[in-house]
């Protein structure tokens, strides 16, 4: 039995779209916080049941049964690694065989902040004798294409990453991924970095949307302190704001990069080109 935390999210239901296509329904647990987002899993056979990082009760409960687990890092940056070790521990004493872990590129040397808890977790995975695979995933490429609207709206695109180079690949690539380690044996002690066949910079990234949506996009590139400034008065929390600046100084010292291909290797096509990404981004 395969089982998927955060299963509601955007990665998550990816992952078990994926996993059906070779995977019974109902070797399938959907380990969520709010069972009843998972309506339309369940209509589908998969297992769903109840899973909160911060009741380690229902860890334990989910996790009955389970011989692999995808560990998707919990979306509340500062909380991640008391909630990463709760799941850790239940599935220890649910004798889980493998757990998966969604982690950072390069996550033992990488200079962004977001890195400090996925270091942090592989550190816990590694003192918990558990059977693991690092997912190191890279950039989404959706991080830079959710604000396609406001690039038209204002013809920019802004950031702080100068020309560094961003091997990002779209959310769908990632699934795909995490779902042909699951389902694949001799899995444990891997370590993946994973990113985009094709690189490209934000001047870039700017060009594309102007050329597909036959509008004027240009790349402003701002100090860290200023895009941080920008992102707040868009409306972003302060917090999440700061780490999104400080990734993007982190890209244009390279830590966005990486040319291994393991990604396109592991699910046995090419990443999802940029050009695509930003015209389903033009067509929401």
């Amino acid at each position: 039995m395969i089982a998927i935390t955060g299963a509601t999210g955007q990665l998550g239901r990816l992952v078990i779209q994926n996993l059906l296509n070779t995977v019974p329904a109902s070797q399938i647990v959907a380990a969520v916080r709010s069972p009843e987002k998972a309506a339309d899993l369940a209509a589908l056979g998969v297992q769903v049941r109840q899973a909160d990082y911060a009741q380690p009760a229902t860890l334990d409960a989910a996790f009955q049964g389970v011989d692999k687990l995808l560990l998707i890092s919990s979306s509340e940056v500062g909380q991640r690694a008391p909630q990463h070790a709760a799941v850790i521990a239940a599935a220890q004493k649910a004798g889980v065989k493998l757990l998966a872990y969604t982690s950072l590129l390069r996550a033992d040397s990488s200079p962004l902040g977001l890195a400090a808890e996925h270091k942090e977790t592989e550190a816990m995975l590694r003192a918990s004798g558990l059977p693991h695979v690092l997912l190191r995933n890279g950039w989404y490429t959706e991080n830079y294409t959710g604000s396609v609207p406001a690039a038209l709206q204002y013809g920019a695109v802004m950031g702080s990453a100068k020309d560094g180079r961003i091997a990002s690949a779209a959310r769908a690539d990632y699934a795909a991924a995490a779902a042909a380690v699951l389902t694949k044996e001799g899995q444990a002690g891997q370590v993946y970095e994973l990113a985009g066949d094709n690189a490209y910079t934000l001047a870039e990234l700017a060009a594309e949307i102007a050329k597909q949506s036959g509008k004027p996009v240009v790349y402003n590139d701002l100090p860290e302190a200023d895009y941080k400034a920008a992102l707040v008065q868009v409306g972003l929390p302060e917090g999440f704001a700061a780490l999104l600046a400080d990734s993007d100084v982190g890209a244009s010292k390279g830590a966005l990069f990486d040319d291994s291909h393991q990604l396109s290797q592991l699910i046995g096509r090419p990443t999802t080109p940029l050009a695509e990404v930003v015209k389903t981004a033009l067509a929401g």
